[in-house]
């Protein structure tokens, strides 16, 4: 590209194979339909199945995609934030590549960035509930209060896996945020709303897939957030953010 893109897509990916096709597929047929210049990049946290083998074959194919490839396994936060980092977009977002919740809801996110109405929209999941999914709401939805009432979230839903940035407000930030792994998304909001950056909510409809193995462990999860909330709780206490 000859000019920076309106949109940089970051994809986070480790073990993608069987739904990587489909998924890409989805996503350039969003974006290719918005109005706005945009680069994929993929970020492969050390795969082990044909994930690597998947992503080169999309570079090959699209001049608009690139990537990065991990040498070691880093974790997902680590992940997305080096994607951020390699970005050239006026806008930097990521969504999960298994699309429980849907691309469609990219453009208009990218647009009330470029128009200024935010610097970081995010999307509130909407759960369409199922008996396999109610424990996964619940978690999620007790997870919001208590990062709330611990840290000082404003209520926003810190974990959607559903994140744009205007870059050059989220690149200082960036390096505050240091979990490698799926507490990193608490951090983003947390230094992201204590550095005064305008942030918006938009309702997403989540749709569990059951198709996929689910890297969620409930018990071990929550016990790893709750210790990182309360470390998180006493490091800005100390810097006097709290």
């Amino acid at each position: 590209m000859k000019h920076p893109p309106d949109l940089s897509l970051v994809l986070a990916c480790y073990n993608e194979a069987p739904l990587f096709a489909q998924s890409v597929r989805e996503i350039l047929q969003v974006l290719r339909r918005s109005r706005y210049a945009f680069e994929i990049i993929f970020v492969d946290d050390k795969s082990v199945d044909e994930t690597p083998g998947f992503i080169r074959k999309a570079c090959a194919r699209h001049p608009n995609v690139r990537a990065l490839f991990h040498t070691k396994n880093c974790g997902r936060g680590r992940t997305v934030a080096d994607g951020v980092r390699a970005a050239k977009g006026t806008v930097v977002g990521y969504v999960d590549i298994d699309l429980e919740v849907s691309p469609v809801y990219i453009p208009d996110m990218v647009s009330r960035i470029l128009e200024a109405q935010a610097d970081v929209v995010i999307g509130k999941r909407m759960y369409r509930s199922t008996i396999g999914s109610l424990q996964r709401e619940i978690f999620s939805l007790g997870y919001q209060k208590l990062a709330d009432w611990l840290i000082g979230t404003g209520g926003l839903d810190t974990e959607t896996g559903y994140k744009f940035f205007r870059r050059k407000k989220i690149l200082p930030i960036l390096s505050r945020a240091t979990h490698p792994h799926w507490f990193w998304d608490t951090e983003i909001m947390v230094y992201a709303r204590r550095a005064g950056l305008r942030i918006a909510q938009v309702p997403v409809l989540f749709v569990r897939r059951f198709d996929k193995k689910s890297s969620v462990r409930v018990a071990r999860d929550i016990a790893d957030y709750l210790v990182n909330l309360w470390r998180l709780r006493g490091h800005l206490a100390k810097v006097h953010d709290l």
